[in-house]
């Protein structure tokens, strides 16, 4: 006896035996049992989730006769009687199928159609099925559509697809569409579990879970892989073999790669990547695992415990759930983006391991690298103290004024500059570029007169910056905080996301020199741009001993918000002057003029 395919051996014979479509069974069994029938049915989805089997179930639920030969239309077909072994086994003669794939002429469809005048033979019902309809040409729709919408009270179409953008809308309109969904792997894995446990096959859990991720959805296809498995392993399903025969990535390789980029390995990470190139394993594999893995610790940071899945026996959850707690949520959804785009790359490198190396190692390029800054008041040594070498001052800085001169080292700024050729007073920096500044002499901070250099001069002022190391009693901590804020990125003194941290940020409280902020997102507040900020407000209002500390939370009062209600104002006043003015309304009024929408920009003042 030849062999039986499980995917054949294994197909339902009623709605009962379907798997991982209930909300399809469910409304075909209720038609069923009520006589609500259509005389059209769509089925669309991807291959292999069964709609070929449900569109056969039908037929038989529509023609089965019962045990006694009595029996009518049942949502339960018995499998036994004469029209359900024949519908099984394809010599049904009430019973088409048709594959639009290979005949999907209009002189097909025509020579199907002449077929629809006849009464049923020896059935209840004529049912058509086409498969693949989308595949039909656009004349052979044409023919069929006013059969399809006015059949024989006898007749039912059965239609099948797995492009439904492809089927004409005036075909959609006459059927009744139900979308069989792709099968979640916990689906698939149960299924083979009880397949296999028929089959009297030894499996490995962790087997089975690589066959059930890789069939994507599809039950066909996961009975077929599983077919080529148990012939790959000799009777016997191991994940060894099975990994081997998928060519799928061991995951030990990808906890080794996410754990080396949460802890800013690079070189674990590269010589993980080479290890994978050495033994021939695929990079697109890799950075597929690696995507399914981030997804799971993204649902893990967003709503803990719910990202690893239900199946407690699976090996892989403890590992997840650690770096889930290891990675921050923003590095996370980076490296997830990194993995989606770098599979693309692969093909347009010379070398598809050198292209992977270049995806992993860019996450260290952009990760944030908050250990390297240094607290601005500790880490710095005293000017002349023994920690502190003497340094010599470069021949421009000596040529310039003390109220010019620029600090030899600009990758750590100093609150105090390092080396000072003539004693001078503490006062307010003047901030002369993003990244430099020096002492004046004066005493009122200098912001607004950096400003009024770039400013024109028709331009008004900005607000009065607050004396050093206060900020105005007078006004309310929102008031303070938006004009010190907008200060500072007036004066450049902050960028990037310090810049956003500052704007995005609500001042909550200021108590003996701690000042409290809050965010709503916490990828602001990294510690990085914590530090940063917090030099740029000591500086500001020269109080070395200020410190800053930031909280995540809701926020009502930012300099961003209140930026975005004054240009928002702004815009409406704008608008306002141009409609009210005479001249444009007589444009209006005589030439039939109109004011293009979104054509009046207000003009930052």
């Amino acid at each position: 006896m030849s062999y039986l395919v499980l995917a054949r051996k294994y197909r339902p014979k009623n709605f009962s035996e379907m798997v991982g479509q209930s909300h399809v069974v469910q409304a075909l069994g209720n038609a069923l049992g009520t006589g609500r029938l259509h005389h059209a049915y769509l089925f669309t989805g991807t291959r292999g989730v069964g709609k070929t089997t449900v569109s056969r179930i039908l037929a038989k639920s529509l023609n089965c006769t019962g045990l006694d030969g009595q029996g009518g239309i049942t949502a339960e077909p018995c499998g036994v009687c004469d029209a359900c072994r024949d519908i099984d086994s394809g010599r049904f003669v009430d019973y088409t199928e048709l594959d639009a794939a290979s005949n999907r002429g209009v002189d097909e469809i025509a020579q199907l159609l002449e077929q629809a005048v006849y009464k049923p033979v020896v059935g209840r019902f004529k049912v058509f099925m086409i498969d693949e309809v989308h595949m039909l040409t656009n004349t052979a729709f044409n023919a069929m559509l006013k059969t399809l919408e006015e059949p024989p009270e006898y007749l039912k179409f059965v239609l099948a697809t797995t492009d439904p953008q492809k089927v004409p809308a005036t075909v959609l309109s006459r059927c009744l569409q139900f979308n069989l969904r792709p099968m979640a792997p916990e689906t698939v894995l149960e299924h083979l579990v009880q397949v296999l446990a028929l089959e009297n096959v030894p499996a490995e859990p962790q087997a089975l879970r690589l066959l059930s991720r890789a069939a994507r959805g599809s039950m066909r296809d996961a009975l077929s892989l599983t077919d080529q498995a148990i012939a790959f392993g000799s009777g016997r399903l191991d994940e060894a073999s099975v990994r081997v025969m998928l060519g799928s990535v061991d995951r030990s390789y990808v906890f080794r790669l996410l754990d080396a980029l949460a802890r800013g390995d690079g070189r674990t990470v590269v010589e993980t990547s080479e290890v994978l190139r050495l033994n021939g394993l695929s990079a697109a594999s890799t950075l597929e695992e690696m995507a399914t893995i981030l997804q799971r610790m993204a649902v893990l940071q967003a709503v803990p415990g719910m990202g690893a899945g239900d199946d407690d026996t699976d090996p892989e959850i403890a590992e997840t759930a650690r770096l889930a707690h290891t990675m921050p949520a923003d590095e996370t959804q980076l490296l997830y983006s990194l993995c989606l785009h770098g599979r693309g790359e692969l093909g347009l490198a010379p070398d598809e391991y050198a292209a992977l190396t270049m995806v992993l190692l860019r996450l260290l390029a952009f990760k944030p690298q908050a250990s390297s800054v240094a607290s601005p008041v500790a880490a710095k040594p005293a000017p002349g103290s023994a920690a502190e070498p003497a340094k010599k001052p470069l021949p421009e800085q000596a040529a310039a004024p003390a109220a010019h001169r620029i600090p030899a080292t600009q990758s750590r700024p100093a609150v105090v500059p390092a080396v000072q050729t003539v004693p001078e007073p503490v006062s307010a920096p003047v901030y002369e570029s993003k990244k430099t500044f020096a002492h004046a002499g004066q005493a009122q901070p200098a912001i607004n007169s950096v400003a009024s250099e770039r400013r024109p001069a028709d331009q008004p002022a900005m607000p009065a910056a607050p004396s050093p190391g206060t900020l105005p009693q007078d006004a309310s901590l929102g008031d303070a905080w938006g004009q010190l804020v907008n200060q500072l990125v007036a004066a450049e003194a902050i960028a990037a996301l310090t810049r956003e941290l500052a704007l995005q940020s609500e001042l909550r409280g200021r108590s003996e020199g701690v000042w409290t902020l809050r965010v709503e997102r916490e990828s602001l507040s990294q510690p990085a741009a914590r530090e940063k900020l917090q030099l740029a407000l000591q500086m500001a209002l020269a109080d070395p001993a200020l410190q800053l500390t930031v909280e995540v939370g809701p926020v009502t009062d930012t300099p961003a918000r209140r930026n975005g209600a004054a240009l928002a104002e702004r815009q409406r006043a704008a608008e306002a002057l141009i409609q009210n003015d005479p001249f444009v309304q007589d444009m209006i009024r005589d030439w039939g003029a109109r004011i293009v929408p979104g054509s009046i920009k207000s003009v930052s003042p």
